[in-house]
């Protein structure tokens, strides 16, 4: 994975309210609360920043975004201490990298889930000059020409990577990956034709789809969603079962206060759920998701069981 220059922390919110020294878990929080994630410009920081200004007002105190490099995120709140006032927002490859390298962290062991915050639907598109209109025309295809169409991934081990290694493994398909240091340069080969096809998050395939530089095809989430209009899903598309959503959660250090972890999920769920946050985040093709801490403790053991078996099945390693 590419290591990215730490950006510094922003102060998002400026009301501060004093609180007792010595403080009781009833009395979270007393000071400001410190949200680690990954560099601006992707829709992590977009997250945090939109949650930050929504919980502040109600937890009475400053949230500061601190932009780490996206490595070090894990790493950098499971040796927090477990107070409550740092927090970490991440992508689903926070439990799903353990699995492909060693990190300094255990996604399970070393921290509390807080919420689920978001989910992306990934959309399965691909350039236009191929001859296909549905999924089932481009299975056709591509067992009519194993080995030579090919498939572009921003990040290897990235959730784009392995939705197209379990369209591999689910459609029968020999389709060849073309990795990338990042999603611009697999979206610019894309567009230009150098490459056929990609698993891309709503939010980035948006703009192309509505141009016509890309054609979408199906995306993969349970039910057709308003996030990818006019699609239908992968399920539907002669794939029962397929389902890949990027998620966005918060976790806090292992061994965090209780009441601190409630209070935390209140303000988050209340906030992504706000209509004002819920129109925000539609507008960058994200859907807003609350959850409850034990919720998100099951998508995270469930993601690891059956994500995993694609990841071991296809040898992926992360970088």
């Amino acid at each position: 994975m590419r290591i990215l220059h730490a950006v510094s922390g922003v102060v998002l919110m400026t009301a501060v309210v004093a609180g007792p020294t010595n403080v009781h878990a009833q009395d979270f929080p007393v000071k400001p609360v410190r949200i680690v994630t990954a560099p601006p410009g992707g829709s992590t920081d977009l997250l945090s920043r939109l949650i930050g200004q929504a919980i502040a007002g109600p937890l009475g105190q400053q949230v500061i975004i601190d932009n780490r490099p996206v490595i070090l995120l894990g790493e950098t709140v499971a040796k927090a201490a477990p107070d409550g006032y740092t927090l970490v927002l991440v992508a689903d490859t926070h439990w799903l990298y353990p699995l492909m390298r060693k990190m300094p962290y255990d996604p399970v062991k070393d921290f509390e889930p807080v919420s689920t915050v978001a989910t992306q639907p990934n959309v399965l598109v691909v350039h236009p000059s191929l001859p296909v209109r549905s999924v089932k025309e481009l299975i056709a295809l591509a067992k009519a020409r194993p080995g030579q169409l090919n498939y572009a991934t921003g990040a290897t081990g990235s959730m784009t990577h392995i939705a197209a290694e379990l369209f591999k493994s689910m459609a029968g398909v020999d389709i060849v990956n073309i990795p990338f240091g990042g999603s611009g340069p697999a979206v610019v080969a894309i567009i230009s034709g150098e490459l056929q096809l990609l698993f891309f998050v709503t939010g980035s395939a948006a703009p192309h789809l509505r141009s016509g530089r890309l054609r979408g095809l199906a995306v993969a989430t349970p039910r057709p969603t308003p996030l990818a209009p006019g699609l239908p899903t992968m399920s539907e598309s002669g794939l029962p079962g397929f389902e890949i959503v990027s998620k966005n959660a918060v976790f806090a250090p292992a061994r965090t206060p209780a009441a601190a972890i409630r209070r935390l999920n209140q303000e988050m769920v209340r906030a992504v759920n706000s209509q004002e946050v819920k129109d925000r985040l539609f507008a960058a093709s994200i859907e807003g998701l609350g959850s409850t801490p034990e919720q998100l403790a099951a998508t995270v053991a469930a993601e690891m069981t059956r994500l995993g078996k694609v990841i071991k099945d296809s040898n992926i390693r992360a970088d």
